[in-house]
């Protein structure tokens, strides 16, 4: 038995963060319901490389976390539309997840206050900018913003560059986790207390914390981190050049700094290795170091120094990762054999962790929009008439 297996999930979310949350809840198990416009889905479904998926509303940005959700298409500008969510809320919901601007929900009568007095073990989750309130609170944003907004994009890159955004949308990915997290934590605070919860997550919040160090570095000691590149604090944990390519050199603390200068023929170096050591005569080190690397591949380096147990690996481009034997060995991706509308298997993340027993797993492709509207409407009482009543009404699709 998965860990959420029983717990009931109505997705009302867009593009990755909420998603992602709600996706990383179906894999445990959770039976996740993703609630869409009918007439403006979520704007993922027509997100990815492959234009074709895209017009077919089926895009790989939308294929990446929809798999083990179904799919009702309502639309919540109609009283009907809202009358059957309600509906979903009071009869079958344990948890709802949304990412719309604060208090665009509250405006149709479909806000916590609302949601609780219907359903008071309801977990409501809101996942926004910049938080329900505040100086900020009425502000938008994507990924790229808040990367800029939190100080991110301003420490990433070189003296030369500028700043840079990370190159992966890494907000929106640790938000949709950290969602996950707190409806988890949520949900056993109910469990324990019988009452509900509403959860105020702000991207930016999340993206403070993605800096925690730098953060409270700042605070105790005025230090703000300044871009660097690929330098780090010690030469010997810096990207460094091999004769073919880049190799990424991780030995940060006082035992693997001794191990590398052995392992490199430098035993002298290898002494010192005391803190004002480590962080002395940089330059130098770094132009012994640039010597020596040059002597051998970035590939015949990690080898090398991993079998001294010293932290190295070859900078590799993602192709070169994805056919790693390693990724298959612990489960990390699942392929779709047969997703409806796409003709052939698609691969997609599955999760980040592993259990002995009963852990993440997908056993439903993801949906097309609406494909489930009749089943879960049916589940909570209405008729097929009254399904058919609020496709007329364009209400439902």
């Amino acid at each position: 038995m998965r860990p959420f297996e029983g717990v009931k999930i109505l997705d009302c979310t867009h593009v990755l963060a909420g998603p992602f949350a709600a996706y990383q809840l179906a894999v445990l198990g959770a039976d996740v319901i993703k609630v869409e416009d009918p007439n403006e889905p979520d704007q993922s479904r027509e997100s990815g490389a492959d234009m074709a998926l895209n017009k077919k509303r089926m895009g790989t940005g939308f294929l990446t976390q929809g798999s083990n959700k179904r799919s009702i298409a309502l639309n919540l500008k109609t009283k009907e539309g809202q009358d059957a969510l309600k509906r979903l809320v009071k009869d079958w919901a344990d948890v709802f997840v949304e990412n719309y601007r604060p208090g665009a929900l509250k405006a149709l009568g479909l806000g916590y206050e609302d949601f609780s007095k219907l359903n008071p073990k309801l977990v409501y989750a809101s996942m926004t900018a910049f938080g329900q309130d505040g100086p900020r609170g009425n502000m938008t944003a994507y990924d790229h913003a808040i990367q800029a907004t939190s100080g991110i994009t301003a420490t990433t890159g070189t003296e030369t560059s500028g700043p840079i955004k990370v190159g992966a949308p890494v907000i929106d990915y640790a938000v949709g986790t950290t969602g996950a997290f707190a409806i988890s934590a949520a949900l056993y605070q109910t469990l324990r207390t019988g009452i509900g919860q509403h959860i105020d997550m702000a991207m930016l919040d999340v993206a403070l914390i993605l800096q925690a160090s730098h953060i409270t570095d700042y605070f105790h000691s005025g230090h703000a981190t300044k871009r660097a590149g690929n330098r780090m604090r010690f030469p010997e944990s810096s990207m460094q050049q091999a004769s073919d390519g880049l190799v990424q050199l991780a030995a940060s603390n006082a035992r693997q700094h001794r191990r590398f200068y052995t392992a490199i023929g430098e035993p002298a170096e290898a002494e010192r290795c005391s803190l004002d050591e480590r962080y002395a005569r940089y330059d130098e080190k770094q132009a012994m170091i640039s010597k020596k690397l040059k002597e051998k591949t970035a590939q015949e380096w990690e080898d090398y120094l991993q079998a001294k147990h010293v932290p190295a690996t070859r900078v590799r481009e993602l192709k070169e990762t994805l056919q790693d034997p390693h990724l298959k060995h612990r489960g990390v991706l699942h392929r779709h054999e047969n997703v409806p509308g796409v003709d052939k298997p698609m691969t997609v993340p599955l999760c980040a962790f592993k259990f002995a027993h009963d852990g993440a797993s997908i056993e439903t492709p993801p949906p097309r929009l609406g494909q489930h509207t009749d089943e879960v409407l049916a589940a909570v009482g209405y008729s097929s008439k009254e399904i058919a009543a609020l496709r007329e009404s364009g209400a439902a699709a």
